[in-house]
């Protein structure tokens, strides 16, 4: 059970809304679906989605444990960069989802995982997320990390908490950038009013550092490196779009409709992966190859030509 307590500040804001805000990893909808199954008491009484709050109030927040769908390995082919008995590196491709969630509960990363691994995936994260520390976004193709015990997993999951995995990120931008390198240091949070997306303008966004540099330029579009020093949700898009450079293909940063026939999703590729490896302590890193799709791209930028591309 979580407790609040509400200031002068938050006096008079509807309580829905409050929580959505004091619950960034909540959606509205389920804040509503807590308070309507009396799962949020104000002063130990239920109330309605649309209480006005008031200086003083105590709020009690009960969060159903999640039953969570049993996962079925499959027989899916992986692209594995690295492998041995405690880690496993793959090159995710482009629209395949990590984890399952909603709507894809199969042809997932971790269903794929799950035959490929057997047993030997860590069990930190539950049953929906086995071996899995962090993620890339079902656009976004390259190099992801996965465990395959706790220590492995602990080990990580710190390491991704000082921000010391080396991450560098390739992508093709909107427009021509006046700099040949330079940093975004903006904090990034939940969208105010569009919770599926993310915002440097976030009333309570956390540190979020890009750096970025040219790799080569096409005139309209720009192929650029970046390299994260934080890791937030959506971090690259997000910070490339806040100053005038959103990513090519990203409808939801960038211009909904996509300039080059047959691309869809953004134009980004995790390539370099850096750690310490969780059993040696040895410094690891790999490079995942560009996907064909950016590589086809790529030529055709260099040729000049903006044809369909069977993607």
């Amino acid at each position: 059970m979580k407790e609040l307590f509400i200031v002068e500040s938050q006096e008079g804001e509807r309580i829905d809304r409050y929580l959505a805000e004091a619950m960034p990893d909540r959606s509205r909808s389920y804040v509503q679906k807590l308070i309507k199954t009396e799962n949020v008491v104000v002063n130990g009484e239920p109330v309605k989605a649309s209480y006005r709050l008031l200086i003083g109030d105590r709020l009690e927040i009960t969060v159903p444990d999640a039953r969570e769908p049993e996962i079925e390995a499959e027989e899916i082919p992986l692209n594995i960069l690295y492998e041995d008995s405690d880690i496993i590196i793959v090159n995710k491709p482009k629209q395949m989802v990590v984890h399952p969630a909603p709507g894809h509960l199969s042809g997932t990363l971790v269903n794929a995982l799950m035959y490929h691994c057997r047993q030997e995936l860590s069990g930190i994260n539950g049953m929906l997320r086995p071996g899995i520390v962090h993620r890339i976004d079902m656009d976004t193709t390259g190099s992801l990390v996965v465990c395959k015990n706790d220590k492995a997993h602990q080990s990580l999951a710190e390491q991704l908490k000082e921000h010391s995995i080396r991450r560098i990120y390739v992508a093709v931008v909107h427009g021509n950038l006046k700099a040949d390198s330079g940093t975004v240091d903006a904090p990034i949070g939940r969208h105010p009013t569009e919770r599926k997306r993310m915002s440097v303008h976030a009333k309570n966004g956390k540190r979020a550092v890009t750096h970025y540099k040219v790799l080569e330029r096409f005139g309209a579009f720009t192929f650029i490196q970046c390299e994260l020093e934080t890791g937030r949700t959506h971090q690259i898009r997000v910070h490339m779009a806040s100053i005038g450079h959103p990513l090519l293909g990203d409808a939801v940063y960038g211009p909904r409709k996509c300039p080059i026939p047959g691309l869809t999703g953004q134009t980004l590729h995790a390539k370099t992966l850096g750690l310490i490896h969780p059993e040696t302590g040895e410094y690891l890193e790999v490079d995942a190859p560009l996907p064909e799709y950016m590589k086809e791209l790529l030529e055709r930028f260099r040729g000049g030509s903006l044809e369909k591309i069977n993607f």
